[in-house]
């Protein structure tokens, strides 16, 4: 019952409206560092703003303070502040404009986490609102329009957006930001917009206020009355939706009547208020027109009414004026005929200046041409004024009864003046840059009916609002000499939204019966965007000290100060408490009180029985027609409540009964006797639970608080309970960990054994608990404590049947209608609970006691019926038997998951797992979760196969001893955690022979690994480790369906965004282009290039279009878009307890439905990725697309599926050309990365793999792929192979690759001037030249002597090779030379000259 700040709406988008409308975030960083440094300058107000009034006031402020969590200094910038802001009064739509943009925000809602609705602003329109060049949005107001049906209750039937600009325009906008109209009233900026709507008068004297919209200018105020601008924002509204469903642009707006006053006498205005039309006095008729006319005046008999301006500024810092309504006549003397004379201009035209209307072409051309036609204003002197030459104002707030106005100016003062008198009455100082807002709070109707002057009309209490930003304070200041009633510590950064207006287009007959839903005042946070509200109670402005409320209020201040002691002894509490409760007279603060006492955490639970029972009995004493009943029911259920919880503790701490009644003894031994065979089921899945028990144990960090075995307070089991109104009570579902909590309470000494089962559910079932809700409570703290229950799996197994079978015997459980050919919706409730449990053991658990207590339920209701319904009992157990088998399905899988990885594994945290999610994920969901499992675990793919081979094995069980001996042998080698892992892995595999199938595992592996490094390309090892899993698939359809969705998926951007770029920069690009374009370094795109050549070369192969002892990439004119036609596809099936799975398709269904791929497609894509990884593994200068002709260039990174336009018969000459120059460059690129001669093997076509690197054996034969494929003559290929092997100094590899070489004579040139270069190095060019040498150089014919000296040795890169290697390649050279061949002369002269070398050295 005292000041509160309730939030009734949060902001939504906050990041998306400040993205918007600040597009540069440079001013960001300043205002942020602005906010720290303000922070740091922040203090503790709390000292203060309790002391503010004196001690009168002091709880008063205590107690109404709502602490905010202050603003950290690193939190963003106010932005907001820099906007303009305006809210609907009714809270539905808020505008956020800065320049010339806006975002409008509606009201939806949404279900929070609790479930509770609640109502959220979220971006609904953004745009841009200006039109002129330059201008900016200055002001805006959100009027909401009331709706003319009869049916209306006060909800608006729309809401029009209203918005000035620095231009002078304004314009009228509907939420959907349609602009309706624009009118161009004045030419100087427009500084605020404000609007008066109708107020049911509360008085007959008080005068009725039009409604109107009041628009400031610098030096001119602008009135639009407010039917005439209702009437004319309908019609447009109208207009624009039958112009919308019409088709029609043209559209004529209504007119709009106004009056335009340039105000005199004021330097400077800044703000205003339109107060209204007021009526003086006799004697204040008299009094002016004593002054204004001298002695001979005269005074009319009837009293003019005028409109009253307020405005703010300098030089007077407060004006008031006076607009004279009526006719002409004169109301006082010459004076009034002066005023009169003025008034002849006033205007009440239609507007002119009409904006934003489509016309046709030459009207608007006319338009832009010709400026419109602005109105002069009348001048307006000021009447007066408050002088103050050194204040400035800078606001005023009118109040809602139109008789004060709260003034703020630059001296950080509040002025409240009394606009009648024209005086300021009051003023705070203190608050700088203050925002202000009224609230108009009505008398309570209960309050209203005992109170004396019931017959009167309700009596209305006015406060003031004062916002202080720079101090962070909201206070509520009673008026109009009243003291604070309330102060909020609310942040620096927030705004005060007062709209001072309602709905507009509401009259004295539409109004009747309406609610108006309108807020006074709300408070924006602009960190949160928690919109909030003021709550303030009627009762504060009473200022009578022996009124019983404030004595009340006293008396409950009393009592909240002493629950907030903690050294207060129990004793005296409860004598205090007892006493405050019985002293309180009004039955709302009494309530309060007893609610404030239940909800202390230090009352003792006697206190509260005591307490309570004294109050109950109190009111019982009392006559019944003057008891609240509200109250007296609140006493009863309250003490029924505590009954309960008392009689619960002392059941879980009497500890063990010595006597035992006979009815208990009974009951044990029948549940003894339906627990028969559960033995025998524990034991079968006992190795499992206790694996599983080991693995879930791991160590974990939790909060003290947040123990299950933490003692529950009264307060929060009385907060979890209610009494319903047939005197049952039930439970009230909040969080799941307040719901376990309670269950701990209630069940865990039972089922621990320390507690008697029977009798505490007899104390639960007489409190009129229903059994559902403690069925749910049983098994929820259960499955909770599964750890507690896995250390004495066989006497927990016995406590819960126990008590499952006392909770199922209570009345209402079981349904006596329940036809046996049925489910039973009570065991279903207990299936679904542990269909959805994540604590498979406990489930699992669970299930065995329940299947049990159900079969003997069953069995003794069949007992009495005939023998011919025995075939639909099975119906409910065999719901149970398909549960079970679920459940151990689940328990084996959730223990392999619950494996932790190696070190050095990706990790990550453990995957949980239901019956409900396997079956929510649909026929794949078992596969995917093993598949997470394997890539947790880092498990190698060959390694994966053999496992799965091993489970095959054991399953065909054949008798072949001797390979499992050797299996065994291995298996010892393996460490024990491996050995756990294979041993799960392979249960597992046996509970889901379909569901992990190899090619399904081997599947769902893949696309994991694919995801995992689309989610990181870094590691390279990822696409690899998916791309070998991949080639595992033994299916071709779900291999080439797997392929195909992972190109299209994941693989093609990267592979077009790493072409283009190499395609731009003619060569390798740099680690930093490759990060930015391809989103990877370049390390890890030659990996990705050299995965991408493995899956188009699977693509390629399991198309089935490969021809025995041909490459993988030789060129086939086959056309066909599949060719695994041949082969059936697969049969996708479940296991049969697995059937009712329903979600997404799973991947290999996807992958099945996949269409065929176009072969020569791919093979051109492959060949593209070949060149691509070329180029990135040896560095080479080119650009690959260009080696393409434009139908080429064009097939690229095209759908798989479809059919292009592909290269064909011969290419361009100039076009082979450079593709032979790259292949020759690639060649000897891979010939310079050879370093070890002696560690190569002959090239073999073993496919490339990532780390093959560029000194891989098999780049020759690629390259000669590649030459057929590009039309290069292959025996070039193999001619440089061999002269690049030989300049290298590998004579042996060029050997094997010569024997391949078709055009010898070529050839045998192209080796004899290298011939000559090692000669002539050796002869020449040599350091340690010998004796023999020089002989042998004089002894040459002077035809090779002088061929040799024209030798360049310096082309070799290795010119030092032994004298035998060279022997031996002067005979090959005279073997392939024929006699008559040109040169066979000169190889003869070189084979004697070596001859002569060798046999000298």
């Amino acid at each position: 019952m005292s000041c509160s700040l309730l939030e009734f709406c949060r902001l939504q988008e906050l990041h998306t409206v400040r993205d918007y409308l600040f597009l540069s975030q440079k001013s960001e960083s300043v205002e942020e560092k602005n906010q720290t440094a303000e922070n740091e300058l922040s203090w503790d107000s709390s000292d203060w703003e309790a002391t503010w009034d004196g001690g009168e006031n002091k709880d008063d402020a205590a107690t109404s303070a709502t602490t905010v969590e202050e603003v950290t200094a690193g939190q963003r910038a106010p932005w907001l502040q820099d906007c303009v802001v305006s809210l609907s009064p009714c809270s539905d739509l808020l505008v956020v404009a800065r320049e010339q943009k806006a975002v409008f925000l509606s009201a939806k809602w949404r279900t929070d986490d609790s479930g509770r609705e609640e109502m959220t602003l979220a971006v609904s329109w953004t745009g841009t609102l200006s039109t002129d060049e330059g201008e900016c949005v200055s002001s805006s107001i959100c009027i909401p329009l009331a709706s003319q049906k009869r049916s209306s209750t006060g909800r608006p039937d729309w809401t029009c957006v209203v918005v000035g600009f620095t231009s002078g325009h304004v314009r009228f906008y509907t939420e959907s930001g349609v602009l309706l109209l624009a009118q161009l009233l004045h030419e100087d900026p427009v500084l605020r917009l404000k609007c008066r709507t109708y107020e049911i008068p509360r008085h007959p004297g008080v005068t009725e206020q039009h409604e109107e919209l009041s628009i400031l200018y610098p030096a001119a105020l602008v009135t639009i009355d407010g039917f005439s601008l209702f009437q004319s924002l309908r019609a447009c509204r109208n207009q624009v939706a039958r112009a919308t469903a019409a088709g029609s642009d043209v559209i004529q707006p209504p007119p709009l009547a106004y009056k335009k006053w340039a105000l005199q006498d004021m330097d400077t205005i800044v703000d205003h208020s339109s107060v209204g039309i007021m009526t003086l006095c006799v004697f204040d008729q008299m009094k002016n027109a004593s002054v204004l006319g001298g002695f001979n005046a005269s005074v009319k008999g009837s009293p003019p009414a005028m409109s009253q301006y307020v405005t703010v500024g300098g030089g007077p810092y407060t004006g008031f004026y006076y607009a004279v309504e009526g006719s002409s006549q004169p109301l006082l003397s010459h004076v009034a005929l002066a005023v009169a004379s003025k008034l002849t201009s006033a205007l009440f035209s239609a507007a002119s200046g009409w904006l934003g209307w489509n016309r046709h072409k030459n009207e608007e051309e006319a338009v832009q041409k010709q400026k419109p036609k602005v109105e002069p204003a009348t001048p307006l002197g000021i009447r007066f004024g408050l002088p103050d030459s050194r204040r400035h104002g800078e606001s005023v707030c009118l109040s809602p009864c139109n008789t004060l106005a709260g003034v703020t100016d630059d001296f950080g003062r509040v002025t409240l003046l009394d606009l009648a008198r024209g005086i300021a009455i009051r003023m705070w100082k203190g608050y700088r840059d203050a925002q202000l807002g009224w609230l108009q709070v009505p008398e309570e109707r209960g309050d209203r009916e005992f109170s004396p002057s019931a017959s009167l009309p309700r009596r209305h209490a006015l406060f003031l609002v004062i916002y202080a930003p720079r101090r962070g304070i909201l206070e509520v200041w009673g008026m109009q000499q009243g003291p604070r009633v309330g102060a909020f510590t609310v942040g620096k950064h927030c705004r005060l939204l007062y709209a001072g207006y309602r709905l507009m287009g509401v009259n004295s007959v539409t109004s009747k019966g309406w609610q108006l839903h309108t807020q006074q005042v709300c408070l924006l946070d602009t960190n949160t965007g928690a919109l909030r509200t003021v709550n303030i109670p009627f009762h504060l402005a009473l200022s009578d000290k022996k009124s019983e409320r404030a004595k009340d209020m006293h008396l409950i201040k009393r009592l909240t100060t002493m629950l907030r002691s903690r050294e207060v002894e129990p004793d005296l509490l409860e004598s205090e408490a007892k006493s405050v409760l019985l002293d309180i007279k009004h039955p709302a603060v009494k309530k309060q009180a007893l609610e404030s006492l239940l909800s202390n955490k230090n009352a003792p639970v006697s206190c509260l029985i005591n307490v309570t029972s004294a109050l109950n009995d109190s009111l019982k004493q009392q006559d019944p027609e003057e008891v609240d009943a509200a109250l007296l029911q609140l006493c009863s259920s309250q003490l029924k409540l505590l009954q309960l919880y008392t009689d619960i503790q002392e059941l879980h701490s009497g500890g063990d009964r010595d006597a035992c009644p006979e009815d208990v003894r009974t009951r044990a031994c029948t549940n003894q006797d339906s627990l028969d065979g559960i033995e025998d089921e524990l034991s079968r899945v006992g190795p499992t639970l206790q694996r599983y028990a080991h693995l879930a144990a791991r160590p974990s960090v939790s909060f003290a608080q947040d123990s299950p075995d933490s003692p529950m307070p009264a307060r929060v089991f009385l907060s979890q309970m209610e009494c319903t109104e047939d005197e049952g009570l039930r439970v009230t579902r909040g969080s799941e960990a307040q719901w376990n909590h309670l269950g701990n309470f209630m069940f865990w000494g039972c089922l621990c054994g320390k507690s008697p089962p029977h009798e505490v559910c007899d104390a639960l079932q007489q409190a009129g608990i229903s059994p559902q809700q403690l069925l749910s409570l049983l098994l929820s703290v259960w499955l909770q404590r599964e750890k507690e229950v896995l250390q004495k799996p066989q006497e927990a197994v016995r406590n819960l049947h126990t008590l499952l079978s006392a909770i199922s015997d209570m009345k209402g459980a079981v349904e006596e209608s329940w036809d046996l050919q049925s489910v039973s919706p009570w065991w279903q409730q207990v299936r679904s609970t542990c269909i959805q449990s994540h604590n498979a053991a406990a489930a699992l658990l669970a299930a065995f006691v329940a299947h049990r207590a159900a079969k003997a339920s069953i069995t003794s209701r069949g007992d009495s019926k005939f023998q011919s319904e025995w075939e639909a009992v099975s119906l409910e157990l065999e719901q149970w038997v398909v549960c079970v088998h679920q459940l151990e399905d689940v328990l084996v899988l959730q223990t392999l998951l619950l494996m932790p990885p190696p070190q050095g594994a990706a990790g990550g945290a453990a995957a949980q797992c239901s019956i409900k999610t396997l079956l929510e994920g649909g026929t794949g969901g078992i596969a995917d979760s093993v598949s997470k499992w394997v890539f947790r675990h880092d498990l190698a793919p060959e390694r994966l196969k053999d496992l799965l081979q091993k489970k095959e094995d054991r399953e065909g069980d054949d008798g072949r001893a001797e390979q499992r001996a050797g299996e065994e042998g291995k298996e010892k080698d393996e460490t024990k955690e491996d050995t756990d892992r294979t041993e799960l892995l392979v249960a597992v595999c046996q509970r889901f022979p379909h569901s992990l199938s190899p090619d399904l595992l081997f599947a769902h592996c893949c696309w994991e690994y694919v995801v995992q490094w689309n989610k990181d390309p870094e590691e390279d090892r990822y696409f690899w480790l998916a791309v070998e899993h991949l080639k595992l698939v033994s299916s071709p359809h779900i291999q080439l369906g797997i392929s195909a969705m992972m190109w299209s998926t994941f693989i093609v951007k990267r592979f077009s965004a790493a072409a283009f770029l190499m395609e731009k920069v003619g060569k390798a690009p740099k680690d930093r282009l490759c990060r930015r374009d391809v989103g990877m370094g370049d390390k890890a795109v030659t990996s990705f290039l050299g995965c991408c050549v493995q899956l188009l070369q699977i693509l390629m192969e399991v198309t089935g279009v490969l021809v025995k002892n041909q490459s993988r990439l030789s060129f086939i004119d086959y056309y066909a878009d599949s060719a695994v036609e041949e082969v059936s596809p697969p049969e996708l099936s479940v296991e049969e307890a697995w059937c009712g799975a329903e979600g997404p398709a799973s991947l290999a269904e996807l992958a099945l439905e996949q269409r065929g791929i176009h072969y020569p497609l791919v093979q051109h894509h492959c060949l593209l990725a070949s060149l691509l990884h070329a180029v990135m593994t040896f560095g080479l200068k080119v650009k690959p697309l260009s080696l393409f002709d434009s139908k080429g260039k064009n097939a690229f990174f095209r759908d798989l599926t479809t059919i292009q336009l592909m290269p064909s018969g011969d290419m361009d000459p100039g076009l082979v050309s450079l593709r032979q120059e790259f292949l020759l460059r690639l060649l000897t690129a891979w010939v310079q990365a050879i370093q070890d001669p002696s560690s190569s093997a002959p090239a073999t076509k073993s496919p490339p793999v990532p780390s093959g690197g560029p000194t891989a054996d098999w780049w020759p034969s690629l390259c000669l792929e590649l030459g057929s494929l590009m039309q290069v003559n292959p025996d070039i290929l193999r001619r440089h192979i061999v002269c690049e092997l030989y300049n290298q100094g590998l004579d042996l590899r060029a050997e094997e690759v010569m024997l391949e070489v078709e055009d010898k004579d070529v050839l045998g040139s192209q080796l004899l001037v290298l011939t000559g270069q090692r000669l002539s190095y050796l002869l020449l060019h040599s350091q340690s030249q010998t004796q023999a040498a020089m002989e042998l150089l004089a002894r040459l014919p002077p035809t090779l002597c002088t061929w040799l000296k024209a030798m360049d040795p310096g082309e070799l890169r290795c010119p030092l090779v032994p004298l035998s290697q060279t022997s031996r390649l002067v005979g090959r050279l005279v073997e392939i030379l024929p006699e008559n061949h040109a040169q066979y002369s000169l190889a003869l002269h070189l084979l004697e000259a070596v001859d002569a070398l060798t046999t000298e050295g």
